[in-house]
């Protein structure tokens, strides 16, 4: 078997981003927040944070306390998205890049000559003076060279920060041994449960299991076989992903923890999520909007809607649920839209009014793609349009036309 994957890992890469944006912040312990408030949490640190056990998570008071000289900034998504455009681009130049998994990782297939050994380490060095010359020293990653994906990624975690690791077919299985199970992409709190109740701790347990034992550990053929032939080096094809829900979640700045502020963030969030429902081709059955209270209380409801992926249809289902939410010291607000239906499985209501208000949303897509995002929305959000700035979740690049100027 040879090696076929290069893997890259962008270190830390929101807060290495604000250290390249700011060449002030380099060398210095920095936490990115959503917004400034000590009551959100980080959504990223830098080393120098890391070193005092300031993680993706821990809320921004506990951070202060843990780093008194910790610099908190807060999240500039658009320009972390066009960073990650050329990085991306630096890697290009270096090696075809074969799939892009999130804002911060990559993946790339090696072929021929490249998948020996020490061409496969040579375009792994490349690739990271590509990044530091034409992007910026800030930026670094680990990289990862393995027999398939899985591996390939396994390896990018071994070293950190600014790694190469290879983990080479006739290593197998021994080099997983040292690894816990939730090393591995997929295994998380609820699975390594699983494992556990089924007598399995250990990754060496892991790997000494057969294909049918390992069919029945994670209640399919499918999985369980694709496990099989990956923990041995083999080149498993990714399932094909479907996206299940689409929604938008906020932190309230305090200015906005009332019925006015926050009614009108959860409206913009609809906006953004309802743009996003129709760029990425798909249909919405549900609405669920979720509430969370100063104090740790939770409220969340859901309401059916016909097929729908227009925005004032999407608005007035909210404003519904809103409605019904308890009383409470507001913290958060978010809208999901659940069931979703791809546009080739979808069949629109043919009723005029339904029509034009697809048409309408159309319309406001067009003109906001042309004059620029926010240009054109409903009166319900005026004076609050910016109030929700966009969120990146790790494993997703938002369009920038849908992000927040």
């Amino acid at each position: 078997m040879m090696l076929r994957y290069l893997f890259v890992d962008m270190n830390s890469y929101f807060a290495s981003a604000e250290q390249h944006l700011r060449p002030e912040l380099q060398g210095k312990a920095v936490a990115v927040a959503p917004l400034m408030s000590d009551t959100t949490c980080c959504i990223a640190a830098s080393y120098e944070a890391k070193r005092f056990g300031i993680k993706t998570g821990t809320s921004v008071r506990d951070a202060r306390q843990m780093c008194p000289g910790l610099i908190v900034v807060e999240a500039r998504p658009k320009m972390y998205i066009q960073l990650h455009h050329q990085i991306v681009q630096a890697v290009e130049n270096c090696l075809p890049v074969t799939a892009v998994l999130s804002i911060d990782e990559m993946v790339c297939r090696l072929r021929g000559h490249d998948q020996e050994e020490d061409q496969a380490v040579m375009l792994g060095q490349a690739i990271k003076a590509a990044i530091r010359e034409q992007v910026g020293k800030s930026l670094r990653c680990s990289i990862g060279i393995g027999p398939n994906r899985m591996l390939a990624k396994l390896a990018s975690d071994c070293q950190k920060p600014d790694g190469l690791t290879v983990i080479h077919p006739a290593d197998l299985p021994d080099r997983l041994y040292a690894l816990d199970l939730r090393d591995f992409p997929g295994i998380g709190r609820r699975m390594e449960q699983r494992f556990h109740a089924s007598g399995i701790t250990t990754v060496e347990q892991f790997s000494d299991l057969t294909a049918g034992e390992m069919n029945r550990l994670w209640g399919s053929s499918i999985i369980g076989n694709s496990w099989y032939r990956m923990l041995r080096g083999e080149d498993v094809p990714p399932p094909p992903t479907h996206h299940r829900s689409i929604g938008h979640s906020h932190v309230l700045p305090p200015e906005f923890r009332n019925e006015t502020g926050a009614r009108a963030v959860l409206m913009r969030l609809v906006h953004k999520a309802a743009g996003r429902l129709r760029q990425t081709g798909y249909w919405a059955r549900r609405v669920d909007v979720a509430v969370s209270y100063l104090g740790g209380d939770h409220w969340h409801k859901s309401l059916r809607v016909p097929l729908c992926q227009d925005t004032l249809t999407l608005l007035q289902a909210t404003g519904e649920l809103w409605s019904q939410r308890p009383p409470g010291r507001l913290l958060k607000v978010g809208v999901t839209f659940q069931e979703i239906v791809a546009d080739q499985n979808a069949s629109p209501s043919l009723i005029e009014d339904d029509r034009k208000r697809r048409a309408l949303s159309s319309a406001m897509d067009s003109l906001n793609a042309r004059f620029g995002n926010q240009s054109v929305y409903f009166g319900g959000m005026h004076g609050y349009e910016g109030s929700s700035s966009t969120r990146i979740a790790f494993h997703a690049i938002p369009d920038l036309e849908l992000v927040d100027p």
